[in-house]
């Protein structure tokens, strides 16, 4: 029997609601990120299929333009500690957890925080320990800092907000790999994210085939659109779409 991963204890273990996060085959994460900066195309299958699951850049930044990545979704949630911020700041209490959630990772997963808005949920040590883990980046709905230094080791961060207000003695990190909600959509650990310039698909791992399977054909109908075009083919006559 395997036994189980040695905790950091930064957050009791009935607070991880699953240990052993459900992972999507290589193969499959290795095809959507053979779609390239397709998040637009993406977003027109969730739509056909009825999947809610998108959101944009606008809303959530790169913090590191130019930067696609595709994984598994690793989620934390956080609220807004109790008490009086100056007060646990003199004590210095901290109750962020991420440091769980990084220890728990695998290489080709993604953080994903619901997180405090106006206050940082993650910084640029986090940011580094992630990268050490293998995480390919992270989006977190609320603030983040640090953002020379995730850039500097090159871990990418999709984020409503940055912001120097530290969340060590603000935020409390209440779940680890439950369900969490960004910007309005649910997101399940386990789920397929992608992310580019354009913006975040949170993809459910049920469907990730499916929407695979039809985003791969729009991937290629709009090359052969655009072979059209550069090849001067009159707009009339450009091929249509599904």
């Amino acid at each position: 029997m395997q036994r189980e991963k040695r905790l950091t204890g930064k957050i009791a273990r009935e607070r991880i609601r699953q240990m052993a996060v459900p992972r999507a085959d290589p193969a499959l994460l290795a095809a959507y990120r053979e779609l390239g900066d397709a998040s637009g195309v993406l977003s027109d299958v969730m739509d056909r299929l009825g999947i809610p699951g998108v959101v944009a850049a606008s809303t959530l930044a790169p913090t590191l333009p130019g930067k696609l990545i595709v994984g598994t979704a690793l989620t934390v949630r956080n609220v807004m500690q109790r008490g009086h911020e100056y007060e646990a700041a003199r004590s210095v209490v901290n109750k962020m957890a991420e440091f769980e959630a990084h220890n728990l990772a695998q290489p080709v997963d993604v953080l994903v925080i619901q997180g405090v808005p106006g206050i940082s949920n993650m910084g640029g040590i986090s940011a580094q320990l992630g990268k050490r883990h293998g995480e390919v980046g992270a989006i977190v709905m609320g603030g983040v800092r640090d953002v020379a230094h995730s850039r500097s080791v090159g871990f990418p961060v999709w984020a409503s907000e940055i912001t120097p207000r530290t969340g060590k003695w603000r935020v409390e990190t209440v779940e680890i790999n439950g369900d969490v909600e960004i910007d309005g959509v649910r997101v399940s650990c386990g789920d397929i994210v992608f992310a580019d310039d354009t913006g975040v698909c949170f993809i459910p791992i049920a469907r990730a085939q499916e929407v695979l399977v039809m985003a791969q054909k729009t991937v290629k109908d709009e090359e052969v659109k655009c072979a059209a075009i550069d090849a001067g083919t009159h707009i009339a006559d450009l091929p249509r779409a599904d």
